[in-house]
């Protein structure tokens, strides 16, 4: 009663900000939950967007480097040379694992060795499955919060919407007045949170998007380089 009382006796709000500061407690505590989400959503989005870039940056170098490389052993001398990466944790995995298969086949001037059986090529492609798995959820760390964020932001506000509107009524029940003066600020108040909650969800769910799309253009072409490795292998009559 005290709150109803306090909203039908304050002052008449002449701007948004008036909405803001002179809100009921529910309203405020509302709002600061969803200053925290805005916050949290804009580290994550430029946090990722400099994740994205990195790998996007090491990956060029890497196919680069692959390129450049005629045989395996070259290429594994190269990508040594280049900054830690999916794609070159991708790639000495498989490359160690053969070696653990076909010790010292990789060396420089080392004799042929038998070609990898069947069972053992698709134990390599496993393992590389499981470091890209790996690096996939290395990748996904944040987005998840991103999805809740901008799932719960509109209904946070949604919720402030109906707490406001409830008031208001209730204020006209108390006053008796219908009067569009002594309603509109309950109802002003009431949106405000509807629209924070919107100006949260928007871009967290844009950066969910635009960062799942990349998410998934660098698992294409993960897997497009395990098969590419096992490929080289049989190539050069290692498999």
């Amino acid at each position: 009663m005290s709150l109803l009382l306090l909203q039908v006796g304050r002052q008449v709000p002449e701007t948004a900000w008036d909405l803001i500061w002179g809100g009921t407690l529910p309203t405020q505590i509302i709002l600061l939950v969803l200053v925290a989400f805005s916050l949290a959503s804009w580290i994550l989005i430029f946090w990722k967007w400099r994740q994205f870039r990195d790998v996007q940056k090491d990956g060029d170098q890497f196919l680069a480097a692959m390129e450049r490389s005629q045989r395996m052993e070259d290429a594994y001398k190269s990508i040594l040379a280049l900054p830690d990466s999916p794609y070159g944790r991708v790639f000495r995995q498989g490359v160690n694992f053969f070696s653990e298969l076909r010790p010292g086949a990789l060396r420089e001037g080392a004799p042929a060795v038998e070609g990898l059986t069947l069972t053992q090529l698709e134990v390599l492609r496993m393992v590389m499955e499981k470091e890209e798995a790996e690096e996939r959820d290395e990748l996904a760390v944040g987005l998840t919060w991103l999805a809740v964020i901008g799932t719960i932001s509109p209904l946070l506000g949604l919720l402030g919407t109906v707490i406001g509107i409830m008031n208001a009524f209730l204020g006209i029940v108390a006053t008796g007045s219908t009067n569009i003066g002594a309603v509109a600020p309950g109802v002003a108040e009431a949106l405000v949170t509807t629209v924070f909650g919107l100006a949260v969800a928007i871009p967290a769910v844009i950066g969910y998007n635009y960062y799942v799309g990349r998410l998934n253009l660098v698992l294409g072409e993960l897997e497009g380089f395990a098969s590419e490795f096992i490929g080289t292998l049989a190539r050069e009559g290692r498999v």
